[in-house]
């Protein structure tokens, strides 16, 4: 049952990175297209907000592949909530899901 929980949370935190890294890149996207009508602060920290969830989605695809791992099921957790939206959802349930497939694996 461990690995299931293990596959299914891999799952969940590879599609959740997936869709981070692509709504981050299409928002980024965006704010480079409409950046002449932007007032040049909320332009930057609108860059930087897209930045961050591209690179924490690169992390989470990266680390989906050792949800399994108490280190990195918490990492995924912590990187969910940093990442927001449908995409950090997803990966929180997967990282939730490794979490529970570890302690069920060493008890």
């Amino acid at each position: 049952m461990a690995k299931g929980l293990a596959y299914t949370g891999y799952i969940l935190a590879l599609i959740g990175g997936i869709i981070m890294i692509v709504f981050g890149a299409l928002s980024l996207l965006g704010v480079v297209i409409a950046s002449e009508l932007a007032v040049p602060f909320l332009r930057f920290t609108s860059v930087a907000r897209d930045l961050l969830t591209i690179i924490v989605g690169v992390i989470a695809v990266i680390g989906a592949k050792y949800i399994d791992y108490l280190g990195w099921a918490i990492g995924l957790i912590i990187i969910g909530i940093i990442g927001g939206g449908l995409g950090g959802v997803l990966v929180l349930v997967g990282g939730i899901l490794g979490l529970i497939s570890y302690s069920t694996r060493r008890s």
